[in-house]
């Protein structure tokens, strides 16, 4: 009897696995499937979940914009010809939902934000700088080191600015203010559609001595010569 209960109970749970699961409802419920399963953890982080070779997306709702990111996602390469990033050939379906998963992605992974622990907060304001820059997700459109050249539409030049020269270009009160307050680049042609990538109001997400470490780091870049490589 007891082998008998164990095969029936054996056959149950194969039959419950090899069933279709249900459907689910929300699409950023769908959107996280999706991120899982298509592999998006291996490269990028939200909260402490996934891998930090990528850009960190836990505040990436709050930086880009849905438009942005159903353009970037359709196909990676269209936009910058040199990321690494794969083109997965995603449905509509799987576009719709990924965009929404992202889009609701404003800082709620993190328990805390990782820049205002103990340990945090007790790092020279410059290190803390650096780590907002790169966990906020600044990198993810400055570059590493603020070097900039990353593409943006219908802007002077056609890329995002390096911020290896802000300190000659701006008061530190200055860029603060920048960073608070958020910057809409103006439309190389008006007659074409707006540019797509913009500066958020970071001072909606960061708190006043967090944007001044953030100054303090970018004071720090500088354009790269053949003095600083070592040549």
């Amino acid at each position: 009897m007891n082998r008998r209960l164990t095969t029936l109970f054996v056959l149950a749970t194969l039959a419950a696995a090899c069933s279709p699961q249900p459907k689910l409802a929300d699409p950023v419920a769908r959107g996280r499937r999706d991120f899982m399963g298509l592999g998006c953890v291996k490269c990028h982080q939200i909260g402490d979940d996934g891998n930090a070779w990528g850009p960190n997306l836990t505040l990436v709702g709050f930086r880009k914009s849905p438009e942005w990111l159903r353009t970037w996602l359709k196909d990676p390469h269209a936009w910058n010809v040199k990321t690494v990033m794969p083109n997965f050939d995603l449905t509509d379906g799987q576009l719709d939902d990924l965009v929404a998963f992202l889009s609701a992605q404003k800082g709620q992974a993190w328990a805390v934000y990782p820049w205002r622990t103990a340990a945090a907060k007790a790092l020279p304001p410059v290190e803390r700088g650096r780590m907002i820059f790169n966990l906020a997700g600044c990198v993810a459109c400055h570059g590493a080191g603020g070097v900039g050249g990353y593409p943006n539409n219908n802007v002077a030049g056609g890329l995002i600015p390096s911020l290896t020269m802000v300190s000659q270009t701006y008061s530190k009160s200055e860029l603060h203010n920048k960073i608070e307050f958020g910057v809409t680049p103006l439309p190389d042609d008006m007659s074409k559609p707006k540019p797509l990538i913009y500066m958020p109001k970071w001072g909606d997400q960061l708190k006043p001595d967090e944007i001044d470490a953030l100054v303090a780091y970018l004071f720090t870049l500088a354009p790269k010569t053949s003095q600083n490589l070592g040549f």
